[in-house]
């Protein structure tokens, strides 16, 4: 190892004997090369910070997806709760109108007009 000066100590560099000497394994994102060896955590910051940065950018990009695929799923259940809801209200028109009235026996509904006699 060659002497590189610590702005830590100010000395030079003492190696395996510093807690900030730390080995990385990966890859450098700005080279795209293999990364093997042991270095002052400081020194590592700079590659690390734009690892970092890249991978927000990543996980930003999928939390957008999810996003866009959430709205696109709440809109097809409004969709149907709407149409289930026109159904229910048109269904509650049509017995004011005819003036039926609705007869539950337990588990069963039936409409039966309330004067049959008008029914033809």
């Amino acid at each position: 190892m060659k002497d590189k000066w610590c702005p830590l100590i100010r000395k030079n560099c003492v190696g395996e004997k510093c807690a900030w000497y730390t080995h990385i394994r990966g890859y450098n994102p700005n080279t795209g090369q293999d990364v093997d060896e042991y270095s002052c955590t400081i020194s590592w910051i700079p590659m690390l910070m734009i690892e970092n940065s890249q991978q927000q950018r990543s996980t930003s990009a999928a939390i957008e997806s999810f996003r866009n695929e959430m709205i696109k799923s709440n809109e097809s259940n409004l969709n149907i709760l709407e149409a289930a809801a026109n159904m229910f209200y048109g269904t509650a028109e049509m017995v004011e109108e005819n003036n039926y009235q609705v007869l539950e026996d337990q588990n069963k509904q039936e409409f039966l007009p309330e004067n049959p006699e008008e029914e033809t």
